[in-house]
């Protein structure tokens, strides 16, 4: 399984940016996703998770009612649209899965993507 991240940046508090992450080397439509964020100096922190088929999603409270996580089963990809962005948003952002290797569930993870929300 590989996962890639892209569309962070450089963003103004207020401001809006949409994240993408594209599965590879795996059936994307049987995986559940999660996004998280490491913020300078923080430990990992849950964003957003959505099921497999896209009907159910969950939010931190963190970020409730300004993300949104979606998916395209079909491109392989779950977004992250960030919306209301407030400088304690600046993270590193990455997208994981697990998949079950028959004995455990295995986590994989993308590279990150840096987003930073200053003026």
């Amino acid at each position: 399984v590989q996962l890639a991240e892209s569309g962070g940046g450089l963003v103004q508090p207020g401001g809006s940016l949409r994240l993408s992450c594209t599965v590879s080397r795996f059936p994307f439509s049987s995986l559940p996703m999660r996004w998280y964020r490491r913020a300078p100096g923080k430990g990992l922190e849950l964003v957003a998770t959505i099921a497999s088929t896209g009907e159910s999603a969950s939010y931190a409270d963190f970020v409730k009612d300004r993300c949104t996580i979606s998916r395209d089963n079909g491109k392989n990809t779950v977004f992250l649209q960030m919306n209301s962005l407030k400088p304690e948003d600046t993270a590193v952002y990455y997208c994981n899965t697990q998949v079950w290797n028959g004995r455990e569930y295995v986590p994989y993870w993308g590279q990150g993507t840096q987003v930073t929300v200053s003026s």
